[in-house]
């Protein structure tokens, strides 16, 4: 072990920033990996190694720096703007990120979302945080949609307000209602056969578990298909 690996191993935060200040130029990248997740690396130590245009010309000191918790925002979000979608992904996900950093991260990649391949987009689906949720579900693209309804961090609250919408793509509306984990729900079955953008097969297959109130509900609307609606009366007993 060097002298510097030793020094860097032992510091505390005090000796740490006196460290990179007399040694930054000699740390290689095995070193500023070591140095970027020591327990000790403090705002003080960050703001030396942001002021230096060959660090910070480093693609994974950036990375790093973006999401450490001791980066100021300002620079913070200077970073974010340089980051590739993968690790842009990676912080909109992470709750331990910073609010500030992680919609930063989510209004890059949003910015970034057209202009991605549909593989590109479908492993976003699967790992993005709540707040592009909305965006990727506006997604025509099924494959999209199927790896969305795979995220770990989607939650019901939030595909209810998905299905829900005016706005809400039929290819959204018939993968949730076909899906294993979401279909079955009720909360999300209603909205669903009551919105207007909902295939009418889709529809019908969901009607026969509805409550009363909700076939009701569906079949007085005027927004719905017709089949739909009949559908509705017949289970009420309304027609013959």
């Amino acid at each position: 072990m060097s002298e510097i690996e030793q020094q860097l191993a032992a510091a505390d935060e005090a000796t740490l920033l006196e460290l990179v200040r007399a040694e930054l130029g000699a740390l290689d990248g095995a070193l500023m990996r070591r140095l970027l997740r020591h327990p000790f690396l403090s705002t003080e130590v960050i703001k030396v190694l942001l002021e230096d245009r060959d660090v910070v010309g480093s693609y994974e000191v950036r990375r790093e720096l973006a999401g450490h918790p001791k980066t100021p925002d300002a620079p913070a979000m200077r970073l974010v703007a340089t980051l590739y979608w993968r690790d842009l992904a990676r912080l909109s996900a992470e709750s331990r990120i910073r609010p500030t950093v992680r919609r930063a991260a989510e209004r890059r990649l949003a910015d970034r979302l057209p202009g991605l391949a549909a593989g590109e987009k479908v492993a976003i689906a699967r790992r993005c945080g709540p707040g592009l949720v909305a965006r990727i579900g506006q997604d025509p693209n099924p494959r999209v949609i199927v790896a969305l309804l795979e995220n770990p961090r989607l939650t019901e609250g939030v595909l209810l307000q998905l299905v829900s919408r005016d706005s809400a793509r039929p290819e959204l509306l018939a993968l949730v209602a076909r899906d294993r984990r979401w279909g079955v729900r009720y909360r999300l079955r209603v909205p669903i056969c009551r919105n207007p953008n909902t295939p009418v097969a889709t529809a019908l297959t969901l009607l026969p578990a509805l409550r009363k109130l909700d076939l009701r509900a569906v079949a007085d609307d005027p927004r719905l298909a017709r089949a739909v609606r009949q559908r509705a009366n017949l289970l009420l007993g309304r027609l013959g």
